[in-house]
């Protein structure tokens, strides 16, 4: 399958949506138990993170994100990625098209980590995760009530760069 990976766009929110939604509404793959609006998806691509897109002939196949690790200062080097495929493109090599060019994005960026929680149990992303370099650094045990259940989320790491002794700040470019 041929398919172009791109900067994502305002006009890729409702295909992101449609992609996303089923996942919150029917999974715990999302902690998240309403679908953003168009606006929040809005605010969330401007968040100065990559937002990319794949797509063949107009189509959405899937999209991959960065952002935010987590508030304190000093956390602004690492960075948390996700990726979401729609159905009709899984195990076509689209998330690793997508990861692929985020984490060489975010290393340009100036960020030395890149972080991943999964929902557990998720044998396709633990195992997509570890394949693109990811490692298991712990799992929060019961964190999150959802579709009736307590579910675990293991935190996998993947070193972008190696530390540095005075690190640049990071630059936030591709946001809209």
């Amino acid at each position: 399958m041929e398919f172009d990976i791109r900067t994502a766009t305002l006009d890729d929110a409702p295909g992101m949506l449609a992609i996303y939604s089923p996942y919150v509404l029917n999974t715990p793959v999302s902690f998240e138990e309403v679908p953003p609006s168009m606006e929040e998806m809005a605010a969330r691509m401007s968040s100065g993170f990559p937002w990319l897109a794949a797509d063949r002939d107009g189509e959405l196949l899937g999209y991959a994100y960065g952002s935010r690790h987590r508030d304190r200062a000093a956390y602004r080097w690492s960075v948390d990625v996700t990726v979401y495929v729609s159905p009709n493109a899984r195990r076509m090599g689209v998330a690793r098209a997508l990861y692929s060019k985020l984490l060489d994005q975010l290393r340009e960026q100036g960020f030395y980590n890149a972080f991943a929680g999964i929902a557990l149990p998720n044998e396709a992303s633990v195992g997509f995760h570890e394949s693109m370099g990811f490692h298991l650094v712990g799992i929060y045990r019961n964190v999150g009530f959802k579709c009736g259940q307590w579910h675990d989320v293991g935190w996998w790491q993947k070193e972008l760069m190696p530390p540095s002794d005075n690190p640049p700040e990071p630059a936030k470019i591709w946001g809209h």
